[in-house]
């Protein structure tokens, strides 16, 4: 790496950041961190029929949140978004019109369709033909006067060279290249209003910017070519490429989508739901990429330090929400409990559930938290209806030694004041109950925790009944003496 190293991720604001959209970003923070590059962000707005109101917002806020930070973006730069550069576009769609590597081209939509159609009736690969083909200098001068005549709006197109081989050393998928002929003929760099096509604009940008490295998913694999063609056309040295495999939805082993309705797919959706963002973070960097060895938890500052372009994957990443939901989980379980109360705190208020036992709650529930919207179904008990028994909770407490242990432990609850039901008081009543009836082990334990909580497995029972208060655990006992 003989330049200096410098990066940028170029989302178009037509939406919310989409994961593979993050991951994007993500490596290529990663890669200048790591290197000591600069890492930009620059908005490709030129779409202007896809554009979104915000949408530029949405991206850049959802960065922050997820930690990642930039050197350079339209905040800091002027010119950072393609609508603004317009003028410097031009400049170069004239250079190419001037030096006869471009030119332009009256066909219309409606031509360009029946042309297309004709070729697939004729079992032919869609391509463009030149429309100047087989004309004489007077008659391309009489089709294009008679063309400006009729009001017809020009686009601009890159002469192909068809006999050419584009190639490149793909930093993750190695030795790639592509023949000129299979483009698909002469192609559009300027459109009918003025705006630059994609594949036109991106290389003025990335060459002006002096991007070093363009990172990016394999997706823009077939784009290459065609920036290739447009650097060889103004004499340019084109960057280093690497493409990064697909994320996978491990579920269909199909491409991740957006309109996948069994996979939260938008950074948003993980903000909501009260993710923490170094969780997700760590989860991203980990879909199509690895460390080696066996440990998956990282922090930033570590996550940099290791980051290796050479480790990317070259098979498809597997986007895995049971994996997620244990990375958020690990998380929450290390995270303060102040961070985690104050996560769940909207949940539990849209719910109606902010009483002054809510941060007892949630770290009673911290634990098995992976999102903190999860404390509102975890928190069930505490609120609802007693549950349903199931039939194996059924058959836990259809024992013989049941209704002991349930009326013992009823007495001791009874006994207790209001001042002395601490969770460190309740424990002892609990092996009181052991030593009086001599029953020990999940023969206490199970029956009492169905009993309170009509669960078999939950949190620590001290802590379950507590909560409950006094009076709900004992009324659940007896509730439950009754069906026995």
């Amino acid at each position: 790496m003989t330049k200096p190293i410098r990066v940028r991720y170029a989302p178009s604001p037509t939406g919310l950041l989409h994961i593979g959209n993050a991951r994007t970003a993500l490596f290529n923070y990663l890669f200048a961190r790591h290197h000591g590059g600069t890492f930009l962000i620059r908005i490709e707005d030129t779409d202007r029929k896809r554009h979104v109101e915000d949408g530029e917002r949405s991206q850049l806020e959802n960065l922050r949140w997820l930690g990642i930070d930039w050197d350079e973006s339209p905040e800091t730069h002027e010119q950072y978004r393609q609508s603004e550069r317009l003028d410097i576009y031009q400049k170069y769609v004239d250079e190419l019109l001037a030096s006869g590597k471009a030119y332009k081209s009256y066909v219309t939509e409606e031509e360009l369709a029946a042309e297309r159609e004709r070729q697939e009736a004729a079992g032919e690969t869609p391509r463009y033909i030149n429309e100047y083909l087989g004309m004489s200098e007077d008659e391309k001068t009489a089709y294009i006067a008679e063309r400006e005549a009729a009001g017809i709006v020009p686009t601009v197109r890159l002469a192909v060279n068809e006999a050419g081989i584009y190639k490149w050393n793909d930093m993750v998928k190695g030795q790639i290249e592509f023949e000129g002929g299979n483009i698909g003929g002469d192609w559009v760099i300027q459109k009918r209003d003025g705006y630059p096509t994609y594949n036109f604009a991106v290389v003025i940008d990335d060459h002006l910017m002096e991007i070093s490295h363009v990172i990016r998913g394999d997706d823009h694999i077939a784009n290459t070519p065609k920036q290739l063609m447009v650097y060889e056309a103004l004499g340019w040295e084109a960057p280093e490429f690497a493409h990064m495999t697909l994320i996978i939805n491990s579920a269909t082993g199909k491409k991740l989508s957006k309109r996948d309705t069994n996979t939260l797919a938008f950074i948003e959706d993980y903000r909501k739901k009260g993710y923490l963002p170094e969780a997700v973070f760590n989860f991203i960097t980990l879909l199509g990429w690895t460390p080696g060895g066996e440990e998956e938890i990282f922090s930033k500052e570590e996550i940099i330090q290791l980051f290796d372009e050479k480790r990317l994957s070259k098979s498809p990443a597997s986007f895995d929400p049971k994996k997620l939901a244990w990375m958020g989980n690990e998380y929450i379980k290390k995270a303060d409990l102040e961070t985690i109360f104050n996560l769940a705190k909207p949940f539990l208020e849209e719910a109606g559930r902010l009483t002054d036992k809510a941060e007892k709650l949630v770290e009673l529930y911290k634990p098995q938290m992976s999102s903190a919207d999860e404390i509102v179904g975890l928190t069930d008990l505490f609120f609802s209806d007693f549950p349903e028994l199931t039939d194996e909770e059924k058959e836990v407490m259809a024992g013989e030694t049941v209704p002991t242990v349930l009326n013992a432990l009823k007495e001791k609850l009874e006994a207790m004041t209001d001042e002395d039901f601490q969770p460190d008081n309740i424990f002892p009543q609990i092996k009181a109950v052991q030593k009086e009836t001599g029953i020990k082990g999940k023969n206490l334990f199970m029956p009492i925790r169905i009993a309170v909580s009509g669960e078999m497995h939950g949190p620590e029972l001290p802590n379950t009944i507590y909560l409950l208060g006094r009076e709900k655990s004992i009324q659940h006992i007896e509730n439950m003496l009754k069906s026995l």
